[in-house]
């Protein structure tokens, strides 16, 4: 079998920050203009637009003409510098569902929204519902530690962009960590390149039951591949340790040792970010080479003071 193709030098560039060459937290912060928040509040307040349970039925069409010339310096640094930025809340005024809403049509803003599991849910709401991770669920539905990961790493075609909208925050816990996937290769092919070549061969990674009849429970992919073009990164790994053991395929000394490393390695504070998302906040990152975590956390007793986030999947031509 042919060695695939694989991106054999540093990247070198915004996109391969650190936490020390990461620019100011600052300007990771993007305040919505006022003519903006005109635009949205206007759709919000049309009924024929938007209805009492209508959220996801809403298409912009090109209806945020303003909004699209605002995001476009936070699109810019979403594709070609640190990968992700946070939309600051833009109106204290707006109900939940205003948020909800606002927030479905400024993602259509930066892509197209498409399914996130079987049942073709769109915006999924992330809390804890009780449910473990060693019973086939999710980490976004527990209060476990999520571990460095891309979303939808199980699926065929993964989401280029992620958004989270933060509703209700955790009593303790739940913060936000953000490595740069361009910086873990560079940091692979400077100091661990066979390490760096066994994760561009396949994987086996567990789908978590999001399949239909006529598909695999599990789909073999490399965690990191170069298209001659970008280069792409898929990667959890309970869900790989997980995807070899249903597919009766152990992980190979050489795979093991080059999982650990990536692990090891993303787990350095000098590899990251991290933050903690406020109520109202929206944080949006490239899903194809930024991996982030969300630490474990402690919820309020009263149900409504949990933490719950709503995510968006977005692909982008």
């Amino acid at each position: 079998m042919a060695d695939p193709a694989t991106l054999n030098a540093p990247m070198n560039d915004a996109r391969a920050w650190t936490a020390t060459t990461v620019d100011e937290s600052a300007s990771w912060h993007y305040t919505l203009s006022d003519e903006c928040v005109a635009e949205l509040d206007g759709l919000l307040r049309d009924d024929a637009v938007i209805g009492a349970d209508a959220t996801t039925d809403v298409r912009i069409d090109g209806r945020l003409p303003a909004c699209d010339r605002h995001l476009r310096p936070a699109r810019m640094a979403l594709e070609h510098g640190r990968g992700f930025f946070i939309i600051e809340r833009p109106c204290e005024s707006w109900t939940v569902q205003q948020q909800v809403a606002a927030y479905w049509m400024l993602g259509q803003v930066l892509g197209s929204p498409f399914e996130q599991d079987v049942a073709g849910t769109l915006l999924f709401d992330v809390h804890d519902s009780g449910r473990r991770v060693t019973e086939g669920a999710r980490f976004s539905v527990t209060n476990a530690e999520s571990s460095f990961h891309t979303d939808g790493a199980f699926n065929p075609c993964p989401p280029d962009h992620v958004g989270l909208l933060c509703l209700q925050t955790a009593k303790a816990g739940g913060e936000s960590q953000l490595v740069s996937g361009l910086a873990l290769h560079d940091e692979l092919l400077v100091n661990h390149p066979q390490a760096l070549r066994t994760l561009y061969h396949s994987f086996c990674f567990d789908r978590r039951g999001q399949f239909t009849a006529d598909e695999p429970a599990v789909l073999e992919n490399p965690i990191f591949a170069w298209d001659e073009r970008q280069l792409l990164l898929r990667y959890l790994h309970y869900y790989i340790e997980v995807g070899h053991e249903k597919a009766q395929r152990p992980l190979e000394p050489a795979q093991r040792e080059a999982l650990d490393l990536v692990e090891s390695l993303v787990r350095k504070p000098e590899f990251r970010v991290e933050f903690q998302l406020e109520r109202g906040q929206m944080l949006i990152t490239n899903n194809r080479w930024i991996l982030h975590n969300r630490t474990a956390f402690e919820d309020h007793p009263e149900p409504e003071k949990r933490r719950h986030y709503v995510r968006l999947w977005l692909s982008v031509d």
